[in-house]
């Protein structure tokens, strides 16, 4: 089985987990950008994430067999930050680079006017770079959230079919499918989506655009979700193909459509800037 997680933050997590996932078949994923949990306080410090989704974390990753691409943009949450908001000016030039295969995360959290000018700025820098955007859909008022989103998606450049609309579930699925973008579901321990609620609703809409990913983070959150996903698609009776368009085909059209996508996993050096990851060790 091969697995692709289309939207995984492994800046926050470890050595291990690069294991696991490799052994429970994941072998490329995306790292979008996102809000680490502590604000920033500048551009610079987003510069310097930015360089680390683009560097060091291919490097962990390839050192594991798993081929690690990213989506930058400015996050939700951090779009209400006048201090952070200036990213957009430099943004442009970060999003020119190889391994770069989507903007994102981008959307909405609380929903702010500046939130709404981060979201169309960012669709309008995806279109201008021929890149595909990954919209963040709020936690609260998902519905309202997932409206407000189309509607912004509808008034932009970016057309629909290279938009994936993530973190859905059952409130927001129908709508997010009449719409023509891409369907993502984050599955989560506790919170948003479950194995059971994804398999449920891909016997509902079947399993054409679908992406399921992990989202793991800093939080309570697992990286084997996919695989957990993909062995309870298993067991409802879905087929090993049916498995493998969501779990790696759809991903790969999806990210595709950037023309940047190298599944290939490049072998590593031995060091970056540096840092080989051992310890102990020469």
């Amino acid at each position: 089985m091969r697995i692709f997680d289309p939207h995984i933050h492994m800046t926050s997590r470890t050595t291990d987990d690069y294991r696991a996932m490799y052994d429970a078949g994941v072998r490329a994923l995306v790292e979008p950008s996102f809000w680490l949990g502590q604000p920033r306080t500048s551009p610079a410090s987003f510069l310097d994430y930015f360089d680390s989704l683009l560097g060091w974390e291919p490097f962990r990753a390839a050192q594991h067999g798993i081929a690690h691409h990213c989506a930058l943009a400015l996050n939700p949450k951090e779009a209400n930050d006048p201090r952070c908001t200036p990213v957009l000016d430099v943004l442009p030039r970060h999003l020119a680079k190889d391994g770069v295969v989507a903007v994102g995360e981008i959307g909405y959290d609380s929903m702010t006017p500046a939130e709404d000018i981060a979201l169309a700025a960012q669709l309008q820098l995806a279109a201008d770079h021929g890149l595909p955007a990954l919209v963040h859909t709020p936690h609260r008022d998902k519905l309202t959230g997932l409206r407000r989103t189309i509607d912004v998606v509808r008034e932009s450049a970016l057309a629909p079919d290279r938009v994936l609309l993530d973190h859905l579930n059952e409130t927001t699925v129908k709508e997010a499918a009449d719409s023509g973008a891409w369907l993502g579901f984050s599955v989560y321990p506790d919170t948003k989506m479950d194995e059971a609620r994804t398999v449920a609703i891909l016997q509902e809409y079947g399993t054409g655009r679908v992406l399921v990913n992990s989202a793991a983070d800093w939080g309570r959150s697992d990286p084997l979700k996919t695989r957990a996903v993909a062995d309870a698609m298993l067991a409802a009776g879905f087929t090993d193909d049916d498995v493998d368009q969501v779990l790696w085909r759809n991903p790969v059209a999806f990210y595709g459509l950037s023309g940047r996508l190298h599944l290939d996993v490049p072998t590593p050096p031995d060091l970056h800037e540096g840092n080989s990851v051992r310890r102990g060790g020469e």
